[in-house]
């Protein structure tokens, strides 16, 4: 299952069953369970684990060094979860220690050509990344998230789940559960309604997160006006508890 022209260390640990294409190299501290899949010419180097049924595309750089000037050869990580599909030329760099030492991604996400991933990042599961999209270091995208091609997202920034990014958006600041961005720089567009939907939420529930939207954007309410608008909402309601929990702990405050 490893094609004869690649090179892997002796001291990886790569599990039986892993498909290693041609010309690929696999570097010393580097784990693969089984069953995944890597293509030719991808470069996997670091301390990097890589669980189980992931397919990795040609061209990929995986667990090489950040892109910090402040690293200076520490020990740091990166960690992919089962079941992701990282497709061609993509790029995903290992921790930094002025933050977690690990960058990670979790179980079946969708990460399309050229998306870079830079260091502690904390990708969440079944998130889809379109062509290009770019993520700074330190940023967490929560579960369920669709990034249009081309999203741009700053250093520190948080993408709340089932929230969804237009085609060349910008992201500067953290973007809310269940909200549409679009533009340079991202503004609100709405309440990312389909996706709720193709997610089982009911038509209440959608209701009341419209509301809650309405609430936050267009009420003519401050930010902390609108957020304790919504703790009664958030005391009977999960959806809208988890609007306001995002809320409550945002660092780089939301667009708006």
């Amino acid at each position: 299952m490893i094609d004869q022209r690649a090179v892997v260390s002796v001291k990886a640990d790569v599990a039986l069953g892993v498909e290693i294409g041609p010309f690929s190299i696999i570097g010393p501290d580097v784990q693969i369970a089984e069953g995944t899949r890597i293509g030719p010419h991808v470069v996997i180097n670091g301390a990097t684990s890589i669980g189980r049924d992931n397919r990795i595309f040609q061209f990929c750089s995986i667990g090489d060094e950040p892109q910090d000037k402040k690293y200076a050869g520490e020990a740091t990580r990166l960690e992919i979860g089962d079941r992701n599909t990282i497709r061609e030329c993509c790029t995903i760099n290992r921790g930094t220690t002025q933050d977690r030492g690990v960058t990670t991604i979790g179980d079946d996400n969708w990460i399309m050509a050229y998306v870079h991933v830079a260091h502690d990042c904390v990708i969440g599961n079944n998130i889809v990344m379109a062509n290009a999209t770019t993520l700074a270091g330190h940023v967490q995208v929560d579960d369920w998230v669709i990034l249009g091609g081309f999203t741009k997202v700053h250093q520190n920034c948080r993408i709340g789940a089932h929230s969804f990014t237009a085609m060349d958006c910008a992201l500067s600041r953290d973007l809310p559960p269940y909200v549409t961005a679009a533009g340079h720089l991202a503004v609100p567009k709405g309440v990312n309604t389909e996706g709720l939907k193709r997610r089982g939420f009911s038509a209440e529930q959608i209701s009341r997160i419209r509301d809650a939207y309405k609430t936050l954007y267009r009420s003519d309410l401050r930010l902390a006006e609108a957020i304790e608008a919504l703790r009664k909402p958030a005391s009977t309601h999960d959806e809208i508890k988890m609007l306001v929990d995002f809320l409550d702990t945002s660092e780089r405050s939301i667009i708006r």
